[in-house]
């Protein structure tokens, strides 16, 4: 068993992350921590907000890279 020091939030952390990838795996470990990580802002109302870009805006985007 490791030492945690409990006033450590950085000990408590990496303490913690090693148990649950001992316990569930890396994929397992991933997959719980997906649950606590909330989204930001309104996906829908910023979906139809966006504008499609037009052929000359893709175009000069593109040449930046050639």
């Amino acid at each position: 068993m490791m030492d945690v020091n409990l006033n450590s939030p950085v000990d408590i952390r990496n303490a913690g992350t090693k148990v649950l990838v001992d316990a569930l795996g890396p994929i397992g470990y991933a997959r719980f921590i997906q649950q606590f990580q909330n989204g930001y802002g309104d996906y829908t109302k910023e979906k139809y907000e966006q504008t499609e870009p037009s052929f000359e805006e893709l175009d000069a985007e593109l040449k930046k890279y050639l």
